[in-house]
């Protein structure tokens, strides 16, 4: 950003607080609400440190005014209970002017009145956002606008351990190959299941392919690769596909019956995953990128080796239900909104700058986060340090994001009871199938679409 577009921004975030030349300086308090998150401290703390960026921008664009960040710093023990505690704040009259939230409760917070609508700053500040990545852009639109601003990034993948490959007997033209064909269509998610049996049955690893143990959103992706798509963005609304839980389901149910994914997998306790895979038992695991430091660590490989674990690991998307289709990904990233209140402009100005590169890259690379901009990857830090989740940054490019919807955690943990019915066999895959769908109409009614 050169120094006359920063006056430039800074000019017009004068203008659009309605800055004129008041008589006296005036200082603008603008409140921040974010959970204290050991995991992401410069979350609230690249807005507060933006507000020097902003103050210094007004006093060249001739403003007398000048900002100050309050931070209300919650203890709430998640995401999901902490935007519970920001609606109340917001019924009672005290809305936030920037909330750090779950992307997911966007949907939540325009019905309530609390999320302004970003799209005229955006239009209006190309310098400080035309070089997001664009797919994240849809973590934060609701009916069509945008209601915030991508704070990180995530991807969540299949790692696949390329020493039990070798050990079947697969040769390293075929673990080369293996995320072209994957993005290319050619290898399916029934080809998953079968290598990781086949990789099982020649005694290379004790367990095939493991996942969550519980509710959560990794399964989206899975779901995806088989057609089913969670939403319809013009109703607003959740939706299903019944043939595509029936292949879903049936999926799960091969994999088992080949031996590919452990029958109890949804028994095991989360420690017990991670050590399948970082232990070296299971050749498979779907999760997510910040995997990658305890795996280093497990691995015994140099942080800074990126040759030695791609050498030894590979990833790629979760394939398509059906040859030629398209593979897909997940990401969930937190996100900036900027609250419905009498200073949003100059809010929405200060969430900009602390989306830049800079300041996001501190974040990113000290919380194994990809970033929210292109140029973030050419940076030194993730060069060196980063090298793990500029890698991970081209499998955005098939990402899916949970629905914007407030109702998406109950959808979830129905669907998921279908994963544990069918995986214990408890059920049949149609069984499986009708109690999800006859759970999904009873619990959600006309907040769910019930497509086939």
């Amino acid at each position: 950003m050169t120094f006359r577009s920063l006056i430039a921004a800074g000019m017009a975030a004068a203008t659009l607080t309605g800055a004129a030349s008041p008589a006296f300086a005036e200082e603008i308090t603008l409140t921040l609400w974010s959970r204290a998150d050991r995991s992401g401290p410069l979350r609230a703390g690249n807005v507060v440190e933006a507000a020097k960026t902003l103050n210094q921008m007004l006093a060249a664009s001739g403003s007398d005014k000048s900002v100050k960040v309050e931070l209300i710093e919650t203890n709430a023990k998640g995401f999901d209970a902490d935007a519970l505690d920001v609606l109340k704040a917001h019924s009672v009259g005290d809305t936030p002017d920037i909330i750090v939230a779950a992307h997911e409760w966007i949907g939540s917070f325009v019905q309530a009145g609390l999320a302004a609508n970003l799209e005229e700053h955006i239009a209006a500040n190309p310098n400080l956002y035309d070089d997001i990545i664009p797919t994240l852009w849809n973590a934060v639109s609701y009916k069509g606008a945008r209601y915030g601003v991508p704070q990180d990034g995530e991807v969540r993948m299949f790692f696949l351990n390329n020493d039990m490959l070798r050990k079947a007997g697969k040769s390293e033209e075929f673990i080369a190959s293996l995320p072209a064909k994957v993005n290319a269509g050619e290898f399916t998610m029934a080809d998953m299941c079968t290598l990781a049996a086949e990789v099982k049955d020649a005694g290379a690893s004790e367990l095939g392919l493991v996942h969550r143990p519980n509710v959560g959103p990794d399964f989206q992706m899975a779901m995806a690769a088989f057609g089913i798509d969670m939403y319809n963005d013009e109703e607003a609304r959740l939706q299903v596909s019944k043939s595509g839980l029936t292949k879903y389901y049936g999926w799960l149910k091969t994999c088992v019956d080949q031996g590919a994914i452990p029958a109890d997998m949804t028994s095991y306790s989360w420690d017990s995953v991670h050590a399948a895979f970082r232990g070296e038992k299971a050749v498979a695991k779907f999760h997510g990128i910040w995997n990658l430091g305890a795996q280093l660590e497990a691995f015994g490989i140099d942080p800074l080796d990126k040759d030695a674990y791609f050498k030894k690991i590979t990833w790629i998307n979760a394939p398509a239900g059906e040859k030629g289709g398209t593979p897909k990904n997940l990401s969930h990233p937190i996100v900036y909104v900027v609250g419905d209140t009498p200073n949003k402009d100059l809010a929405a100005m200060l969430v900009a700058l602390a989306s830049q590169h800079v300041p996001n890259t501190r974040h990113a690379v000290t919380t194994n986060h990809t970033p929210i901009n292109y140029g973030q990857m050419a940076m030194p830090a993730f060069q060196k340090e980063g090298w793990g989740l500029v890698a991970g940054v081209p499998l955005l490019e098939y990402a899916e994001f949970m629905p914007n919807h407030p109702r998406v955690g109950q959808y979830n943990a129905i669907t998921f009871q279908g994963v544990q019915a069918v995986e214990t066999g408890e059920m049949t895959v149609d069984e499986a199938v009708e109690m999800v769908i006859e759970e999904l109409e009873t619990e959600l009614g006309e907040d769910v679409i019930i497509l086939d």
